[in-house]
């Protein structure tokens, strides 16, 4: 059966009065396997336990192993990214989520190192390709609400990301909020991204092919960076790699009401990341510092490669940017993966459609570097 919403859905059916028989087996296999199993159920039967329905909002249906992976999740009570308005436990439940998922190890050699920020160092871990050779190399922000994300949770993308495309990936593990307020986590960032252009050849890259590039929050923040840059006179990213960024902290969007629960990113996660990051800041959420659509003017930046997801609360904030920057005279390459929600590209390890966007972008990041 296919039901056609306007609205978050109950995705799992019997979650919210007596527990069906769907519930109890899926409840089974959360608790006692995981997401670990969810690569190993074949397509009909994803639907078949989140309960036989398609879930259709805006013209898109849901993937069904993200339907299945929120089913489950909704069924030990897990709704968003937020847990208690406690950073502590949301970054242990972020990290409980994502590395626990499966699939196989992806090797390329690993270092961390440190670099030169403006309030001390700055942790950053340095992904390089086989072989050895000099290939263009990608400052990479991670997201999670400029608050709960790090290095580990985007170890695997990174390695994926430097494997298939053939680059060098830099990780920039920049402040966190609440403990360190906006514009702190920008001005990492954009530290970071000097400091890679200026040593791009001793970390084995080609010197003057430097992209920047994140998801949600660290879209924000490659975003600003190309900004910065441009601003200052000085070198530039060669790309800018965007996904699902947050482009406007004052936007009240069509899919921000869609989508305000249910879909992994909630409202509520939303509002309580802005919080953290901007409640001691001094800073206004129509500053672009923060929202990077707001800017007086977008033109003169680097190409853009951006992706929005069918099913997330960011997907017209996105779309918005690669339309204002595409005005402003910037070359814009947007993918919409209409299937998919908010953080499909930490997801891809579960199969399915977030497995092939992922590829998806990280070949097109390929294509845009080797032509930079």
């Amino acid at each position: 059966m296919t039901k056609s919403l306007s609205g978050a859905p109950d995705l799992l059916p019997g979650a919210r009065g007596a527990p069906t028989r769907w519930t109890s087996r899926l409840q089974g296999l959360v608790t006692t396997i995981g997401v670990k199993v969810i690569p190993w159920v074949p397509s009909a039967a994803k639907r078949v336990l989140s309960g036989g329905r398609s879930v259709i909002i805006d013209g898109n249906t849901l993937d069904p192993t993200l339907q299945l992976m929120l089913s489950g999740l909704h069924a030990v009570g897990i709704d968003g990214l937020v847990v208690d308005d406690d950073p502590a436990a949301s970054r242990a439940q972020l990290r409980g989520m994502i590395l626990n998922l499966p699939g196989p190890q992806i090797h390329v050699t690993v270092n961390d190192i440190s670099l030169p920020g403006p309030a001390g160092e700055i942790p950053a871990r340095h992904y390089r390709p086989a072989g050895g050779v000099a290939a263009p190399l990608l400052v990479f922000y991670h997201g999670g609400g400029w608050t709960i994300g790090d290095l580990d949770i985007y170890d695997v993308l990174c390695r994926l990301t430097c494997r298939d495309a053939g680059i060098h990936v830099l990780s920039i593990d920049y402040r966190l909020a609440p403990e360190h307020p906006a514009p702190a986590a920008l001005e990492d960032a954009y530290a970071a991204f000097e400091w890679a252009y200026e040593h791009a050849a001793e970390l084995g890259a080609i010197g003057g092919q430097v992209a920047v590039g994140g998801d949600s929050a660290g879209g924000n923040l490659a975003a600003i960076v190309c900004q910065l840059a441009r601003d200052a006179g000085g070198p530039a990213p060669v790309l800018q790699w965007l996904i699902y960024p947050r482009t406007d902290f004052s936007a009240q969007t069509r899919s921000l009401s869609l989508f305000a629960r249910g879909f992994l990113l909630t409202k509520r996660d939303m509002d309580w990341f802005e919080s953290q990051y901007l409640r001691a800041s001094g800073l206004d959420k129509a500053d672009p510092r923060v929202s990077p659509l707001l800017a007086e003017s977008l033109a003169g930046l680097a190409p853009a490669l951006i992706a929005v997801a069918g099913f997330d609360p960011l997907r017209d904030e996105g779309e918005s940017y690669a339309e204002a920057l595409r005005a402003a005279g910037t070359p814009v390459d947007l993918r919409s993966m209409g299937s998919l929600t908010h953080g499909f590209a930490n997801l891809f390890p579960l199969g399915g459609g977030s497995a092939a966007a992922t590829n998806e972008l990280i070949s097109a990041l390929r294509a845009h570097l080797s032509r930079a």
